[in-house]
């Protein structure tokens, strides 16, 4: 196995030859803000709420999807970064409809936990109000896209873990949103599985158990992990 050694915020750290940033930074215990990865499932960089400075670039790089290289000089809290981090957050909620006080992620939502380590309470852009639908149609699930922050998480995982690829991407720019099946409601859709993998895998209250009211939604990502491990390591319970 060959080895690489870098530096992340002045420290030395030696990670294996391939792996990512993020990687590395995990494996040392520096933190990096993320939302849309999700171990086990491929990267989106969708969210860039990773982004880290690298000594000789002058722009920001997904930690997420840069690999390490030799002798690598990686900062990952600079007043840059945290500036640009706090944009991010604030644009999520101006651009959606993220009320805290009625939805069923309020106190485990990963949106929430961004926004107060970034020190994100309040947005300086205009809030836009999108007329964004709730699809009920699935007898044990539903989606509300005015939650949704387009992390792609329940397409991956549907697709790369489950195997069903019930979710997808559809339209463009500022009107992108996530589909079901070709683009019909949830509940007509026949490659579903009501596995819920795509519950577990949201990191806002978008996704989620029909009858869960405000503040009863918590994930199992152990749940993910085990599924994952079983599929790649042989890791199968007894």
């Amino acid at each position: 196995m060959s080895i690489t050694t870098l530096k992340i915020n002045g420290q030395d750290v030696v990670t294996e030859s391939g792996k990512t940033v993020l990687d590395a930074a995990q494996e040392a215990g520096v933190a990096i803000p993320t939302l849309c990865h999700l171990e086990g499932v491929s990267e989106a960089a969708a969210c860039r709420l990773c982004a880290v400075e690298v000594k000789g670039t002058p722009k920001l790089l997904p930690a997420c999807v840069t690999p390490v290289s030799e002798g690598m000089e990686v900062e990952t809290n600079t007043p840059k970064l945290q500036d640009y981090r706090r944009m991010i957050v604030e644009l999520f909620f101006a651009e959606g409809n993220h009320v805290c006080s009625i939805c069923v992620a309020n106190g485990n939502c990963e949106l929430q936990d961004v926004a107060i380590a970034v020190g994100m309470d309040h947005s300086r852009f205009s809030y836009r109000f999108p007329d964004r639908g709730v699809d009920l149609s699935h007898p044990m699930f539903g989606i509300d896209h005015n939650r949704c922050i387009l992390c792609t998480r329940c397409v991956r995982v549907c697709d790369e873990v489950e195997g069903a690829h019930v979710w997808d991407v559809g339209n463009r720019g500022e009107a992108c949103y996530i589909v079901s099946g070709m683009d019909q409601p949830w509940g007509e859709v026949s490659a579903c599985t009501a596995c819920g993998k795509c519950v577990d895998a949201c990191p806002t209250g978008s996704i989620f158990r029909k009858g869960t009211t405000t503040g009863e939604k918590v994930g199992d990502r152990a749940k993910l992990e085990f599924l994952v491990n079983a599929r790649e390591k042989q890791e199968w319970s007894r």
